[in-house]
């Protein structure tokens, strides 16, 4: 009974402006049911529904519909998809830059493959150029582009890339762009207005035995009118340097959420960065710390889920959480 009340409590506050309502806290959502249990996937909303996809081994799609509270689930991807940020576009969602494959030799997917959430079906779509293929890139739409970002070429080996691709959908082209300011992998970049921003992420090294300790401290920003990059001043480099994390844009704001560095658990902490005024602060932690997954906003709400619980593999998780 519990548990009713709080959804209940959560499907109200949907509907009322965030002010309202709500106290800028993390909670857990009580839904019936729960997705299969999973890290380095992807978690994004389509049409008002909620998708898990891919994630180390061969996952079901996981669907969350937050009118009825339930989890179902859908098809199995045609291959193993690890280590991207999904998007949603026109309906569909897109899975750019991926691996495939077992730690620590996993190799970038060829192609761009596509999920339709309406037929629960997947399409092998445009290869990617042999020369530029990564993983564990950033990767946004912006004006019904996609900007692919940095990532490394060699699971988690240390071929890292600060490369720049734009692919259109309309004519099937890639062309290379501008380098960022410097590789960085295992991190999530976001569009907000007219920039591209990239925060946290790491150089993945395991040849050097430096898997999680070379987090990045910068914040990169391109600018899609002018084709250049720049960096933020020193003063608002990201307070807690971490990669495998989750980024959004939240009222024009960049929040950075969870994540993985040396320490054994997964971080918590959600910080939140000002772009105009460059400066950074603090959101309520997580319930539960986690890296290796997405976030999105919906309804002026955020929603993170599933994801690994501590550095490396596990747990894995199979919580929804919600900042409201």
């Amino acid at each position: 009974m519990k548990n009713v009340k709080l959804f209940a409590m959560k499907m109200i506050c949907m509907c009322l402006p965030l002010s309202a309502c709500c106290q800028g806290k993390w909670s857990v959502v009580p839904a019936i049911g729960e997705p299969t249990a999973r890290h380095e996937n992807a978690f994004v909303e389509c049409n008002g529904k909620f998708y898990i996809i891919g994630g180390r081994r061969m996952n079901p799609v996981n669907v969350y519909d937050p009118q009825t509270n339930k989890w179902s689930e859908g098809s199995i991807p045609p291959i193993e998809l690890h280590h991207y940020q999904a998007v949603t576009f026109h309906d569909k969602i897109y899975v750019i830059g991926a691996m495939t494959g077992k730690y620590p030799d996993e190799k970038p997917v060829e192609n761009i493959y596509v999920y339709d959430p309406a037929s629960d079906s997947w399409t092998k779509d445009a290869a990617i150029p042999s020369h530029r293929l990564r993983g564990s890139s950033g990767v946004v739409v912006y004006k019904d582009r996609f900007y692919i970002v940095c990532g490394i070429a060699d699971g988690h080996n240390g071929d890292h890339k600060k490369w720049l691709d734009v692919f259109d959908p309309k004519t099937g082209k890639w062309q290379v762009l501008t380098d960022a300011p410097r590789t960085r992998d295992h991190f999530q970049a976001v569009v907000i207005g007219d920039k591209l921003y990239a925060a946290g992420g790491r150089n993945t090294s395991k040849n050097t035995g430096q898997v999680f300790e070379l987090v990045i401290p910068e914040v990169d920003v391109y600018d899609f009118k002018n084709n250049s990059w720049g960096t933020l001043p020193e003063s608002a480099n990201i307070p807690t340097m971490r990669a495998g994390c989750s980024a959004v844009n939240f009222n024009n704001k960049l929040v950075v959420i969870g994540g993985e560095s040396a320490q054994a658990v997964a971080h918590n902490e959600v910080e939140v960065l000002d772009v105009k005024k460059k400066k950074w602060g603090n959101y309520s932690p997580l319930v539960r710390g986690r890296h290796g997954t997405q976030a999105f906003v919906w309804n002026n709400r955020i929603y993170t889920a599933t994801g690994s619980g501590n550095q490396g593999g596990g747990p894995e998780l199979t919580t929804l959480e919600v900042f409201e």
